[in-house]
């Protein structure tokens, strides 16, 4: 490659990441289309090897996804209204416990002298805050019905979504045939080398780990709900949707179920017991099931680089930057794989600066 090249590719480089920084705005439905064409691609090669057509084996695929969102809107959004809202209603009764429960257990153990003022600021702000906005779908409405442009661009949305979406599936192999065409031949086995690794790590992140959050989710949130825990649903969502960081949904979910429990029971230590259990019993599957199962070792991406892809995505480039992040990071996390390879069998490396 000369150096001519080498300035090209990366003036293409910059200059396509400028386009999508300027562009934005009307990529996300697009990107949205894209990242469901590649989950359900796999579905579509299974019908296919069966017998189905490609068209058929898009539509009994994109059906699927339709009624699952659906699904989504009418049966957990009013679920999760209802468990914030019942949220809403504990929070004077967690406060209460932080002040006569946590708080003297911290000034007697650890001699600290928490300031009460700032927790009663605290508690003033929380009540306002929910008092003026009602509830969450009664702030999603107003803020949509506010503005006409807004409306129009959701409707958008949600028509082009599904739209896009369809002819991506129904097309995407021929699409990964035309970009494979278009590439330098003498660069096409390498890249495709690249992307199928990017292919493997990003699979196993998205198809796999999503499996095990949704899992994990269901098993929490049933699980709670059968020990009797009023917020069940949402602490198993939390617990599941932070599940991709090893142990942080396990900690984090014992830590909210434990402090909700302990405030709807008045303390009773007793009734810590089954909600200790779900969450045992969520990891011992999660670690001898459903992750070898669902994720095997395909990911190779650390979870600390995927906080920080989608942190890093959204601050860059917004909500698309975030649906970008991921799979950035798995192409760059290849790329640093491929680069440390080549760096250990270089001469830099393996030059310890004797003559010969």
């Amino acid at each position: 490659m000369s150096d001519a090249q080498k300035w090209l590719a990366l003036a293409l480089a910059v200059g396509g990441a400028w386009f999508i920084y300027l562009l934005a705005p009307i990529l996300v439905p697009f990107m949205v289309a894209a990242l469901l064409a590649y989950l359900g691609d796999p579905l579509v090669d299974r019908l296919e090897e069966r017998g189905m057509s490609r068209t058929l084996g898009v539509s009994v695929v994109f059906a699927g996804l339709l009624l699952l969102f659906l699904a989504l809107i009418l049966l957990l959004i009013p679920l999760l209204d209802a468990q914030i809202r019942t949220l809403v209603d504990r929070v004077p009764a967690y406060f209460a416990w932080l002040e006569n429960a946590v708080l003297p257990w911290l000034a007697a153990h650890l001699n600290l002298d928490p300031d009460m003022s700032a927790l009663d600021a605290l508690r003033d702000s929380i009540r306002d805050h929910w008092r003026r906005a009602g509830g969450i779908a009664a702030r999603v409405v107003q803020s949509v019905s506010s503005s006409g442009l807004v409306l129009v661009g959701w409707a958008a949305n949600l028509v082009l979504i599904p739209v896009v979406t369809f002819y991506l599936l129904r097309d995407w192999d021929r699409l990964m045939a035309g970009i494979r065409g278009l590439l330098p031949r003498a660069w096409e086995p390498t890249v495709v080398q690249l992307t199928r690794e990017s292919d493997e790590v990003l699979a196993g992140f998205l198809r796999g780990q999503l499996l095990v959050m949704l899992a994990l989710g269901v098993i929490y949130a049933g699980g709670l709900w059968l020990a009797g825990l009023e917020l069940a649903f949402l602490v198993g969502l939390v617990a599941g949707l932070v599940s991709f960081v090893p142990y942080l949904g396990f900690i984090l979910g014992v830590v909210l179920a434990t402090a909700a429990m302990l405030v709807q029971t008045g303390g009773d230590l007793m009734a810590l017991l089954p909600v200790l259990g779900v969450f045992l019993v969520g990891q011992v599957i999660e670690t001898t099931f459903l992750t070898p199962l669902l994720v095997g070792d395909r990911i190779g991406l650390h979870p600390v680089a995927v906080i920080f892809a989608v942190l890093a995505g959204g601050q860059l480039f917004g909500f698309l930057g975030v649906l970008l992040g991921l799979p950035v990071a798995a192409v760059l996390a290849v790329l640093v794989r491929h680069a440390h390879q080549h760096y250990l069998a270089s001469d830099l490396y393996r030059d310890t600066g004797e003559e010969a």
